[in-house]
């Protein structure tokens, strides 16, 4: 995992614009509801319509930058994974070509093709969802917590109960999920193994 993590060292700057970007967006979505509440408790109750037009507009001009950032850091997490991805392919296979005929016996092509065409996909998937929904789910239930702590701290101790009912969850989900992405790999070998052997037999059929 480290050696994975050495390999973004030439998208330190991306990720850091991207970092800030996130940062940002979960800012605009963290305060656009509290705007909310002073046009509904400061506007709409007094009917102080000049004040509802006021804050109505901050809430368009958060609310696009936030979209800004959002869009912004997609395209730069995207790319990041992508180039982080095409360098991982091409040490792969690199890597794959100084086998020896019995690592290759060992491995199987079919799961060869797996490893350096699906796993890495996964791998910058996985990439990009860490550089954005990893780093802003964080942000949003710290952040989230401090709004609601701020407005009611009494009703707030509901988050007592959701937060180990959540993470027991996430756990359970992850917990799960492991197997059946290694039966899943497993299913790929297979399906590259008889496909190749097709495209072989086509080939020797052909030459009848």
């Amino acid at each position: 995992m480290m050696k994975l993590f050495s390999m973004l060292k030439p998208y330190r700057i991306p990720i850091i614009f991207i970092l800030v970007l996130v940062l940002f967006q979960s800012l605009a979505e963290l305060y656009l509801p509290t705007l909310m509440a002073d046009i509904v408790n400061d506007g709409i109750i007094k009917g102080d319509i000049p004040y509802i037009w006021q804050i109505g507009g901050w809430m368009l001009v958060i609310a696009i930058g936030g979209t800004a950032c959002s869009v912004i850091a997609s395209y730069l997490s995207s790319r990041t994974a992508g180039g982080f991805a095409k360098q991982l392919r091409s040490r792969v296979f690199r890597h794959v070509e100084n086998f020896s005929l019995q690592e290759f016996d060992k491995m199987g092509t079919a799961s060869l093709i797996t490893r350096t065409t699906n796993d890495i996909t996964q791998v910058q998937n996985v990439l990009t969802m860490m550089l954005r929904m990893m780093i802003m789910a964080p942000l949003m239930c710290i952040g989230g917590i401090f709004m609601a702590v701020s407005q009611d701290a009494k009703l707030s101790t509901i988050f007592l109960v959701v937060l180990p009912v959540l993470g027991g969850a996430i756990a359970l989900i992850g917990a799960k999920g492991l197997p059946l992405f290694k039966t899943i790999q497993k299913k790929l070998d297979r399906l590259n193994l008889v496909l190749r052997e097709q495209l072989t037999g086509i080939r020797v059929v052909r030459s009848f």
